[in-house]
């Protein structure tokens, strides 16, 4: 039996392990000729207080988002990918990305950077690589190198 993936997600946020996550999501799916989802959540939570005072800050998320899923879109299209799908949703990146995305895309691989979290942040919060390994039915790569 081979094992072939069709639908990947990747988990990209704008951080040097996200980028990381991303070069090997591109040379897997390049391998199995699959369709690479990249996916960014703004996380309403992070902003919601100073949003009151700053009705903007959503706007310019957003935009950050577009950008970089461009950028990255752009870049897997160089390498030679055919199907690449833009995914920026609001929410929690914890529970979204396992569950809501996953399920919608119908994925059989999520691949996201490891939190650069310390332990004391991991212990409250939890990171968001973590939770995606928790929750989620397909398989996980958490990616903690740089693609050489």
């Amino acid at each position: 039996m081979v094992l072939k993936y069709d639908q990947i997600i990747v988990a990209v946020d704008g951080s040097k392990e996200s980028k990381w996550a991303f070069k090997k999501a591109v040379g897997i799916a390049e391998r199995n000729n699959a369709t690479l989802n990249l996916v960014n959540i703004i996380d309403t939570r992070s902003y919601a207080a100073v949003e009151a005072y700053d009705r903007s800050i959503a706007e310019r998320a957003q935009k950050f988002a577009e950008e970089l899923l461009n950028e990255y879109k752009q870049e897997a299209e160089t390498a030679g990918l055919q199907n690449v799908n833009i995914i920026v949703e609001y929410g929690s990146p914890k529970t979204m990305i396992s569950r809501d995305i996953s399920k919608k895309v119908e994925a059989d691989l999520i691949i996201c950077g490891a939190t650069g979290l310390n332990k004391v942040e991991r212990f409250l919060i939890g990171s968001v690589s973590e939770n995606i390994v928790r929750s989620s039915s397909c398989d996980v790569l958490v990616v903690r190198t740089p693609e050489e």
